[in-house]
């Protein structure tokens, strides 16, 4: 009874607590659909409401005004960049016109004669980068772009690696037709003069081909100069061809007349009386019968053997009827830079091709032509590539007898070696000399001075040709490695001997000569048993 009339007091209450539950529910209903003020997006219409039609219908065209003004207002930016960029081109365009790019080549198919004549002179601008007219200061004496040389039959190379010789047949297809379709074209050039008309003229053919150099560079094209035999005993023609990674273009056309084109052969020289007496045999077969057109100016240092040097000198002077030579002695510590500076600078008569070279260098005449035609005052200067004889003994070892020296001087990969190394042998004009500064007469001894030599012409504006020559050799002799040197040097010194002394294989022959020795005698023993 009790519960019942507990329970019947508290319903009342519940049923007040769920009506004021229910009300607070619709305000706060009618508060969260009420429509938001003017900068707000307008609420759906209740749905008692008796527009609903209409609230939907005036909202949907809000909204799509709404979009309408969005898409207006993207389509006026989109312009205004469009505007600006097209004013950025048209900047772009005057910059250009204004300042040219080397590479301007509009190939404009409705003006053809415009595109001509800017790939024209496209291709001429590839031709003053290419030291064609003047040389570029290069930083180091690895920077200089070797040339290689080539006759009708061979390519002298320098990059042999292991697989190509530093003398070989131009066996790939693409090399022997580029050298073919070159020297074809410089034939027809000379045979088709400018400016003779219709008068005779000598026809030259294939065989009138002295030698050419060549070097490429890849960003700019392949540089040939050719030389033919000229009308005379002395003479030549010289053609300059360019290919600037396209047609060949013909660059020059000159008549180079070497008749009084005089060589003084400049050498240094302390003892050695012996390799003098070598040195004079060939100086007077090739420079005084030969050629002619030489001076040798020695400079001996020290009194030592100095009479016998002299006494040499005078009977060729006598046999050969050669007057033309000097003699310098100075008392002084040997110093090659010194000798040829000395001997540079004593020359009193015209301008002069001075050939610095050693006593145990051989040369042909034609190196001797060819530091004529590679040297020109103001313009340029020769650093020839020499051919380094390896030690006789070991590269003959297996035959009877040693040939003779004549015989010996053989370009191959047996032989020798091309010395890439040295820039000791060069030629140049005495003006030219004069006008670098010389030697640096502060080293002493053998080497470096060169070297100094070298970069002083490399960063001027002359042109430095590098190449590899077929006349000009370095005659073995035995390299001494003194027990005064650390033992850095004594090693450094053993490995300069060893690359002197024969090839890769022929010292490997060497190393394993016992074990090549054993196999032989095994070979022997069983044939007797068999």
């Amino acid at each position: 009874m009790m519960l019942r009339r507990g329970f019947i007091l508290f319903l009342p209450r519940l049923v007040g607590l769920l009506v004021v539950a229910c009300c607070s529910m619709s305000i706060v209903y009618m508060l969260a659909c009420t429509p938001k003020g003017d900068n707000q997006q307008p609420a759906l219409p209740r749905v008692h409401s008796p527009t609903v039609k209409e609230g939907y219908e005036a909202v949907l065209q809000e909204r799509e005004e709404q979009h309408h003004n969005y898409i207006v207002s993207l389509k006026k930016q989109i312009a205004q960049l469009k505007a600006a960029l097209q004013g950025r081109t048209e900047q772009l365009k005057k910059m250009q016109n204004q300042h040219p790019n080397p590479l301007d080549i509009w190939l404009d198919h409705s003006n053809p004669e415009k595109s001509q004549a800017n790939l024209l002179a496209f291709l001429r601008s590839q031709i003053d980068k290419a030291e064609v007219h003047s040389g570029v200061k290069l930083s180091t004496e690895y920077a200089a772009v070797p040339f290689e040389s080539f006759t009708l039959q061979k390519v002298y190379q320098l990059e042999t690696g292991l697989t190509r010789h530093p003398e070989e047949k131009p066996v790939r297809k693409d090399k022997r037709d580029e050298l073919i379709e070159v020297i074809e074209l410089a034939v027809g050039s000379l045979n088709k003069p400018e400016g003779v008309g219709n008068a005779k003229h000598r026809v030259y053919t294939a065989s009138d081909f002295v030698e050419g150099i060549y070097r490429t560079e890849k960003n700019k094209g392949t540089l040939y100069e050719l030389t033919f035999k000229g009308d005379a005993k002395h003479q030549f023609k010289k053609i300059v061809l360019f290919r600037p990674f396209g047609p060949v273009m013909k660059v020059k056309n000159e008549n180079v007349d070497m008749s009084d084109t005089l060589i003084n052969v400049i050498v240094p020289l302390a003892k050695r009386a012996s390799k003098f007496r070598q040195f004079m045999q060939n100086f007077r077969e090739t420079g005084i019968l030969q050629d002619g057109r030489i001076h040798l100016t020695v400079v001996y240092f020290g009194k030592e053997q100095m009479n016998e040097v002299k006494s040499i000198l005078e009977n060729t002077s006598k046999s050969a009827n050669f007057k033309n030579f000097t003699f310098i002695q100075l008392n002084e510590e040997f110093s090659r830079g010194k000798g040829l500076d000395v001997g540079a600078r004593f020359w009193k008569g015209n301008n002069v091709v001075l050939f610095f070279c050693d006593v145990d260098i051989y040369f042909t005449a034609e190196f001797l032509n060819s530091c004529r035609l590679n040297t020109q005052p103001g313009k340029k200067v020769f650093y020839p590539v020499l051919f380094s004889q390896y030690n006789p003994s070991i590269i003959y070892g297996h035959h009877d007898s040693i040939p003779s020296l004549e015989q010996q001087l053989i370009i191959k990969k047996e032989t020798g070696f091309w010395r890439d190394f040295g820039f000791g042998m060069t030629c140049q004009y005495r003006s030219d000399f004069i006008n670098i500064g010389g030697f640096d007469l502060d080293i002493k001894g053998w080497g470096g001075e060169d070297v100094h030599l070298y970069r002083k012409y490399l960063h001027s504006n002359l042109i430095v040709i590098r190449t590899p020559v077929r006349g000009l050799f370095h005659l073995w002799h035995e390299k001494q490695c003194l027990d005064e040197l650390t033992p850095e040097q004594y090693k450094m010194c053993m490995q300069s001997k060893a690359m002197n002394e024969a090839s890769h294989g022929q010292l490997g022959m060497l190393v394993f000569k016992q074990e090549i020795e054993t196999h032989l005698h095994r070979q022997k023993l069983s044939s007797k048993k068999t």
